[in-house]
């Protein structure tokens, strides 16, 4: 090289030197911070990649949050409903002794009664007082509220509800099977039993049975049908069977009495069995499969023939609830689905009548959960809890809990006692099924959102740190390297500027 104004080879070290000085500075900053990315000129497609992991990140932490905070509010409930489930135990326990009439004091009677009122109290004082950072629970405040409900609507249960922000739910049903008694005819001639048995002792006698019991009722010719109408009814409450005198052809028979079962549903039945039919003619007909006040046009069985129970059955009413096929009871229809779970009862005309129902409209309300990383509906989760005051336990039908309180209808010393332990029955099993909702919702809706969360968090936590962390093992390595290149750019810098030098010979 003869020229010393531009030294090419110097020129050429430098760039190389400065190149492995960035990529040893770069190594360094990966190693001290522990991250591969500092800023974006280091990745863009993995910093962009990496910031959205982080995002989803963050969502899935306050979803698990979320969860476990919905975990301890369902906790808190759960201990109120266990201790108002034992009241009632007690308070079932109490009614129990005061129907021994002759066995106890009218000062025992009074001092049970005392002990009722208490628990009463103590129960509303639970539904009032039980809460969580301030919000009630069991006051009804968490429950869902409703406008419009039709007449024909005697009770709903509300269980969830998805809701979005504004927005209310219309809940339209339609019956589409029409629920039924169970029901038998018996003929008779005109307006008595006829006995065609010579014998004049001879006794017509049949075995009546339904869903609560069975009677066994003999007769003697002549006997008028309303005298076995009557006789009948006696034992309503032991039978779960009436009888009304009825004027109908068909099936061999100008007359009769009608049973029926006093409830509907396919959970109802009526059976008679003849074990004497004294020569008495006429015989049992079975009514329409589809309708209860219509004769069938067969299964006419003689008195004679009926050694062996004839039977029918009531029917469930059949419903759609917002398109959905609903799961009935008697005349309770369900469904529950992800967005809806409701339950209604109707009244015998709702339930009898093939027709569409508006029946009522959600408004809003319900305990919400949102335990997602995204804030919309389908990661909400609500429940219903209502009010467990003792004037929302029992049902309409049959009353409520503080129907048992002093100078109430069911009260322990002058009340009706059957009707108040029906009243407690219905409260326990409305708190039990209460607390299997929360338990439901707490153990597979919560629980499991926990655990799918926790693993998809583990799982995007894994990938953001694939992308972002530095890899020491690595990394080293390229210090390493780096740190040689350096020292041996540096060297070769020396080298080169040293190289001009040699001109100085040309001048000796």
């Amino acid at each position: 090289m003869s020229r010393i104004n531009t030294n090419i080879s110097s020129l050429l070290a430098q760039r190389i030197l400065s190149q492995q000085n960035a990529t040893l500075h770069k190594s360094l900053e990966r190693l001290s911070t522990g991250v591969a990315i500092n800023r974006g000129s280091d990745n863009p497609a993995g910093l962009i990649a990496s910031e959205n992991l982080r995002s989803e990140q963050s969502a899935l932490s306050a979803a698990i949050g979320n969860a476990e905070r919905a975990d301890q509010v369902v906790n808190i409930a759960e201990g109120g409903l266990q201790e108002i489930s034992g009241l009632l135990v007690e308070i079932q326990s109490l009614v129990g002794q005061a129907a021994n009439g002759a066995g106890l004091s009218l000062e025992e009677k009074e001092a049970n009664q005392l002990q009722i009122d208490s628990i009463l109290s103590t129960i509303d004082r639970i539904a009032s007082s039980t809460s969580f950072q301030g919000s009630k629970l069991l006051n009804g405040s968490l429950d869902f509220t409703i406008s419009g409900q039709n007449s024909l609507v005697t009770d709903v249960q509300i269980n969830g509800a998805k809701l979005a922000f504004g927005e209310n739910r219309d809940i339209q049903m339609m019956v589409t099977q029409s629920a039924q008694h169970a029901s038998l005819f018996l003929s008779t001639t005109g307006n008595v039993l006829v006995n065609n048995d010579p014998d004049p002792a001879a006794q017509f006698v049949i075995e009546v049975a339904g869903k609560s019991g069975a009677q066994e009722f003999s007769f003697v010719s002549t006997t008028t049908t309303s005298a076995v109408r009557n006789a009948i009814n006696t034992f309503t409450s032991v039978t779960g069977v009436s009888a009304t005198i009825q004027i109908a052809s068909g099936a061999g028979a100008a007359g009769g009495i009608l049973l029926r079962s006093t409830g509907l549903g396919a959970d109802q039945f009526v059976s008679v069995k003849v074990i004497d039919d004294g020569g008495t003619g006429g015989g049992i007909a079975r009514m329409s499969a589809t309708n209860k006040n219509v004769l069938s046009a067969s299964g006419f069985t003689s008195y004679a023939a009926a050694q062996e129970a004839v039977r029918d059955e009531g029917q469930d009413v059949g419903a759609i609830i917002n398109g959905i096929v609903a799961a009935t009871n008697g005349t309770t229809a369900k469904i529950a689905t992800d967005f809806l779970d409701v339950q209604i009862e109707l009244n015998s005309s709702g339930a009898q009548t093939l027709q569409t129902i508006d029946a009522l409209t959600i408004t809003g309300g319900g305990a919400v959960f949102n335990l997602g990383p995204n804030v919309d509906i389908i990661n909400r989760a609500s429940i219903g809890i209502e009010s467990v005051a003792s004037r929302n336990l029992g049902s309409y039908g049959t009353g409520y809990l503080n129907d048992l309180g002093s100078g109430k209808s069911s009260n322990l010393v002058d009340g009706n006692l059957t009707t108040g332990q029906n009243i407690v029955y219905e409260a326990i099993n409305k708190i039990s099924s209460l607390r299997g909702r929360l338990g439901a919702f707490q153990k597979n809706m919560v629980g499991a959102t926990i655990r799918s969360m926790s693993v998809a968090l583990e799982n995007t936590s894994a990938a953001e740190s694939n992308i972002r962390d530095t890899d020491f093992a690595a990394e080293t390595a390229a210090l390493t390297r780096a740190q040689i290149l350096v020292n041996a750019a540096t060297n070769v810098l020396r080298l080169a500027n040293a190289q001009p030098q040699s001109v100085l010979a040309l001048l000796d």
